[in-house]
């Protein structure tokens, strides 16, 4: 499959990556946020400071984001009209209603979104993220819109899209959107020593994503990518106990820690991808000699060409982040824990790709999460080592890693080579 880098009039960025890449008829774009990497948030995404009570900065930042999106999609042929799919992290959710109302005035037919609260952005005074993936017009697929008798949410996107033969799920979460949490995924009030408030949510969640994939013409047997954001990774557990249940060839996951979700209580999201069967779908599971997860899920997939792998962090599950990932506790001074950790990552991530018949060198998409952001630049210096062309990116701060002493999950899409 062919790729192509993406380059528009939008900024430039200081770090390592690539803006967006078309590969087949996706489009696969950065996170962008509202900087002109030169002087931080500019002077036209953030209020006058002689009138701080006029204007709103999440609306500026908003605008300024997804007006430079605006063109890197140009750049590549296509528009905001062609997204289906999107992701958002937002420094405070208490900036989502306005972050929405702009938000509105950019998509006729908004994508399948997820929403979530990070610990921080790489540029200071920046408040929102925004991560998406479109499709090239003119390749003779089509972008139809899911819907099924699943809630429908409040906010402003659809509750998916089959995009040819994959299906893209917006991030779930347990509500209702009329109560909140409904009674079925929380425990009794009168009884609140009987049941598992994670294990109901991730039921209720997991029904209403099954409601949406057969509205696509599929289920979840043919989910191959998920991403679980969790307001608390206590709960990972109990929520793994109820995701084996649903997936008997689980999919490749990401997990990470977030501040926080859109509903009061609600305790997890879940984002999937997954394909509708065919004679012309090909999706095969990848399994190399990279350390084996612990919990319910598989290191990647190939479907139609793409590669799509779990989220690798530092550790081989035996012993939790090995010594060669970790400075030695008699050498405190040399060495970094985050460029081992990064490059222990990175490692295994070459051998998962080699494994689906591919390499680094064909990834076009990559999410970084990292417990502190002040490990980027560190982290940076050994990501450019890896790649000559680097991937669109989006990095964020996370809560937390499902190991301890993690400090960085990376995960990546790529395709095959032909």
């Amino acid at each position: 499959m062919k790729i192509e880098v993406v380059k528009s009039t939008a900024p430039r960025p200081l770090a390592n990556y690539s803006e967006a890449i078309v590969a087949g008829p996706l489009i696969f774009a950065a996170g962008q946020l509202a900087s002109d990497f030169k002087t931080g948030v500019p002077a036209q995404a953030h209020r006058h400071p002689s009138f701080p009570f006029y204007g709103s900065d999440i609306k500026l930042q908003t605008r300024y984001v997804l007006e430079n999106l605006k063109k890197t999609f140009a750049a590549a042929g296509s528009s905001l009209d062609h997204v289906f799919k999107a992701q958002v992290f937002l420094a405070d959710l208490a900036n989502f209603y306005a972050f929405d109302e702009v938000w509105k005035e950019y998509f006729n037919t908004p994508p399948a979104r997820t929403t979530v609260g990070t610990t921080g952005l790489l540029v200071k005074d920046t408040l929102v993220e925004i991560d998406l993936i479109g499709l090239l017009p003119g390749k003779g697929i089509k972008k139809e819109v899911i819907r099924s008798s699943a809630p429908r949410p409040l906010a402003h996107y659809n509750e998916g899209f089959r995009v040819g033969d994959f299906v893209f799920a917006a991030g779930q979460i347990a509500s209702d959107y009329k109560t909140g949490v409904p009674t079925n995924a929380m425990r009794a009030a009168n009884f609140p020593f009987y049941g598992s408030d994670i294990k109901l949510q991730t039921r209720y969640i997991l029904e209403n994503l099954k409601q949406t994939f057969a509205a696509a013409g599929s289920s979840l047997e043919n989910v191959f990518k998920a991403q679980v954001f969790l307001t608390d990774l206590a709960n990972f557990h109990a929520f793994d106990e109820v995701w084996k249940v649903y997936f008997k060839t689980p999919p490749a996951r990401t997990t990470i820690g977030t501040t926080g979700l859109l509903v009061r209580d609600t305790l997890v999201e879940i984002d999937l991808i997954g394909y509708v069967p065919g004679r012309k779908t090909r999706c095969n599971a990848v399994k190399s000699d990279a350390p084996q997860p612990l919990a319910n899920y598989t290191e990647a997939f190939v479907v139609n060409g793409y590669v799509f792998a779990a989220g690798q962090l530092a550790s081989d599950f035996k012993t939790g982040v090995p010594d060669h990932a970790r400075r030695h506790s008699s050498f405190p001074y040399y060495g970094s824990d985050i460029k081992l950790q990064t490059r222990f990552v990175l490692e295994n991530l070459k051998k998962t790709f080699a494994a689906a018949g591919s390499s680094l060198e064909r990834a076009v998409k990559a999410q970084v999460f990292l417990t502190d952001l002040n490990n980027f630049n560190a982290f940076d210096e050994v990501w450019k080592e890896y790649f000559r062309v680097p991937p669109p990116r989006t990095t964020i701060g996370t809560t937390g890693l499902l190991v301890e002493d993690a400090l960085v999950e990376i995960d990546l899409i790529g395709v095959a080579d032909d």
